[in-house]
């Protein structure tokens, strides 16, 4: 098992990687905060592990809340599910939450947590690739609107991420390159050694290696820990982590959610940053080959949605949590490693970028 800690001051938590954790009653129950604990997870997760994480229970009053599977359920009427049995419960400000699912579980119990009471404690058990590096670390919660992604959330830190290596191995392969995506994303954004280390060991990656899974999660995971420690509610430095979320973000919004997994937008959102950078003259189209041929390695898409354009792009770019004083900003790159935020892009370039994308990607 590995261990890291975001660290937070007092509300600093630990986040721990390895085989076997989701049967650990000596990780989880140690930062359940009373007596009461409501487990949040999805139809497909439950019939898996489940009952698993129920045994380790005993002694608590405990409550379940089975949500469906799928982006396009990350709604308020959803959320609603979650809120109707804490109350159903009588559950007070001491219960715990206990998200058992992949991202969207996790931002949803995480968002019902902040909100129930004005604010209770919560635990991460992330059990895809894609929530155990990014979406279980740092607090942001929230829910999708039809007209943007994540425009409804708060930040509220988990108490405990628990990321047992053992349920990847579930995971349907579209979900596993899903998750590389993002773990593809530290490498982009400010650890050039470990984008590296992906080209040597993405073959052992995608097998499902133990070794390859536990390094590439656990330093992903120190990754975004350090940037969220340094800046917990973004308002510096956290942004580089929205690296290809504009674009993907856009994506995901404009097919209809589900459609694109959000780690396959992002991953083609990545490949549209460095093409815009590297047509701003800021990186070098050799390194844009490196990031596609990686991607491609990862089994992600290369080509952004045929029936979006440059245009489509702006217009759903302008609801974006990343819009400042009405000027979107932008993750870039100066290099691979060499992520920085700016508002200096025109529209017009970004456009034309996303334009040549379809017809070269």
């Amino acid at each position: 098992m590995k261990s890291l800690t975001v660290d937070l001051g007092s509300r600093s938590y630990p986040i721990y990687i390895g085989p076997g954790l989701i049967d650990r009653r000596d990780l989880l129950t140690p930062h359940i905060t009373g007596k009461q604990v409501l487990v949040v997870t999805n139809e497909t997760v439950a019939p898996l592990y489940l009952d698993r994480l129920l045994a380790l229970l005993n002694g608590y009053q405990v409550a379940t809340v089975v949500l469906p599977d799928g982006e396009q359920f990350k709604t308020l009427e959803t959320l609603d599910a979650i809120f109707t049995q804490l109350l159903t419960s009588r559950f007070d400000r001491g219960v715990t939450l206990i998200a058992l699912g992949g991202g969207v579980v996790g931002d949803m119990t995480g968002f019902a947590a902040a909100s129930y009471q004005r604010g209770v404690a919560f635990i991460q058990v992330p059990t895809t690739l894609l929530s155990q590096v990014d979406s279980s670390v740092g607090g942001k919660t929230g829910v999708n609107h039809r007209l943007g992604k994540n425009m409804i959330g708060a930040f509220h830190q988990p108490q405990l991420v628990l990321a047992d290596t053992d349920t990847l191995r579930t995971l349907e392969p579209r979900q596993l390159s899903a998750g590389v995506a993002e773990v593809i994303k530290y490498g982009l954004i400010n650890d050039p050694e470990f984008f590296v280390w992906l080209e040597q060991n993405m073959h052992a990656l995608m097998a499902l290696d133990g070794d390859a899974l536990a390094y590439a999660i656990g330093r992903s995971c120190a990754d975004k820990a350090a940037i969220v420690a340094s800046d917990e509610r973004e308002s510096g430095q956290r942004a580089l982590l929205n690296l290809g979320h504009t674009f993907g973000h856009a994506i995901e919004t404009g097919m209809g959610y589900g459609e694109w997994l959000h780690g396959e937008a992002v991953g083609t959102g990545m490949l549209l940053a460095a093409e815009v950078s590297a047509r701003m003259g800021w990186m070098g189209t050799n390194e844009v080959e490196r990031i596609r041929d990686l991607l491609a390695r990862a089994k992600l898409p290369l080509k952004a949605p045929a029936d979006m354009s440059g245009a489509r792009f702006l217009d759903l770019m302008a609801v974006d949590k990343k819009v400042h004083a009405g000027k979107l900003r932008f993750v870039l790159m100066r290099g691979i490693g060499q992520s920085f935020i700016t508002g200096e892009v025109a529209p017009e370039q970004i456009a034309a970028a996303i334009d040549a994308h379809h017809e070269v990607g």
